[in-house]
Parts: structure tokens; C-alpha cells; sequence
């Protein structure tokens, strides 16, 4: 599906800026997010106009239908390392710390971007923030979890909710067979700690405070794009 926002244009400066430090040979993580759109779709133009030869492992559903739609092939982390993985953030601090899950994908988002020798984040500049907090923190959780994880992430600060489908009923469903509980924190003062105390409680698979794993961030822009 096409991005048809009004900052697409900023979105798309990103994705096929990222696709540039892609070098032939390379094994790529395919982040998930309309921006990431963009940066799949110029790696597969760049297959057929450059004859470079990379595979992707993709962190959704989503990123695999569009990798196969521009003939990337795939593979697995069983089978191969990552050299640079690219993702995009629903926000992105001034030290690199970012929230994502707004796709709910996050679990294997983090997985594959943690296993990358390079992991560049993309966004446009509505994502980059002085402090993590605006956007609510992604959680997800076990099924039969969700009442307790609920409580605990209450207790902590939280106003909590169940993330409900658009066009099903009912919640959420991740492609692990989860839920997503996104939890909003008035301020988030340390996300490193946030991040490890949020993963402690049981029933939590993975949560979308990814703090300390970026090397670069790339901004989109109407004009063209920064580079952090």
C-alpha cells in the first residue's frame, strides 16, 4: 500500500536515502512502517537496475509481502548475520532511544535490528522528539497475561489499554498470536531502565522502548534529508 500522506515526500527522501548505504553482497534487516516502504522499494529497484545481489529478513508480514513484491530475496536469521538492518521509530529522542510498535511488530523488529552490525533509523521530522513520552509504549504480552501485565504496568504509572483491530473485531493480533497493550507514561525520565523493567514482568514479551541500538538516524524532509 502506497503512503499517500501529506509528509510521504519526507518519508520517501528517507527510505531510498538508507537504500544508498546498501552494498552489494549484503544480508539486510527490512524494517516494518510506511517509511520502511520506501527504502524496501528502492533496495528492489537497485536489484534490477544495478544487478546488486542482497537478501532481506523481514521483521512482519508486511515487510515480507513488499520484499517479494520487488524480488529481494529472503532468509532467515537461522541461516545468515545481518550487516544493516533499517527501521523506522514512531519517535526518536536526541540520544538515539526510540519507541516503536505502532505496526505492532516490534518483537521481531528488535531482534533483528539488536542482530545487525548497523542499524540505521529512518523517520520524518514529525518522529524526532527531545524526550520519549508523546506516543504510547508498545507492550506485548501473552493472551492469558493481559489482566495481570495490565495491573503491573498500572502500578508503574501507566494509563493502559488493549490496542483493538480496525477491521476485525476484537484486539490486535501480532504475528506472534499476541496482544499489544499500549501504555502511556506521563514522562519517561530513563528508557534503558523503562525498557528492562517493563520486559521483568511476567507474561511480557517484548516491549517498544528500544534504547542504546542506533548508529545512524536519517530524517526525511520535504527538501531532502539530515543525517544524525
Amino acid at each position: 500500500m502506497k503512503d499517500t500522506s501529506s509528509n510521504s515526500s519526507a518519508k520517501k527522501n528517507a527510505g531510498y536515502k538508507a537504500a544508498e548505504y546498501v552494498e552489494d553482497g549484503m544480508v539486510l534487516g527490512l524494517g516494518t512502517g510506511s517509511t520502511t516502504h520506501f527504502f524496501i522499494e528502492k533496495v528492489g529497484m537497485r536489484i534490477k537496475e544495478e544487478g546488486i545481489k542482497v537478501m532481506g529478513i523481514p521483521t512482519s508480514f508486511q515487510s515480507l509481502l513488499i520484499a517479494k513484491e520487488w524480488n529481494i530475496p529472503i532468509t532467515t536469521l537461522e541461516e545468515h548475520d545481518i550487516d544493516l538492518s533499517v527501521d523506522g521509530a514512531d519517535e526518536v529522542d536526541s540520544e538515539f532511544n526510540l519507541i516503536k510498535g505502532g505496526g505492532a511488530a516490534h518483537t521481531k523488529e528488535k531482534i533483528v535490528d539488536y542482530a545487525a552490525d548497523q542499524f540505521i533509523v529512518i523517520v520524518d521530522e514529525s518522529k524526532v522528539v527531545e524526550s520519549l513520552g508523546a506516543f504510547p509504549v508498545p507492550v506485548e504480552v501473552l493472551p492469558d497475561a493481559s489482566r495481570m501485565v495490565m495491573k503491573a504496568l498500572e502500578d508503574m504509572g501507566a494509563t493502559c489499554e488493549i490496542r483493538m483491530a480496525q477491521r476485525k473485531d476484537g484486539p490486535v493480533i501480532t504475528d506472534n498470536g499476541n496482544f499489544v497493550i499500549d501504555a502511556k507514561f506521563d514522562e519517561i525520565e530513563s528508557p534503558a531502565h523503562l525498557e528492562i523493567d517493563l520486559n521483568s514482568i511476567p507474561g511480557v514479551v517484548e516491549n517498544g522502548i528500544f534504547s542504546q541500538m542506533v548508529d545512524k538516524v536519517i530524517i526525511g524532509t520535504d527538501d531532502g534529508t539530515k543525517e544524525l
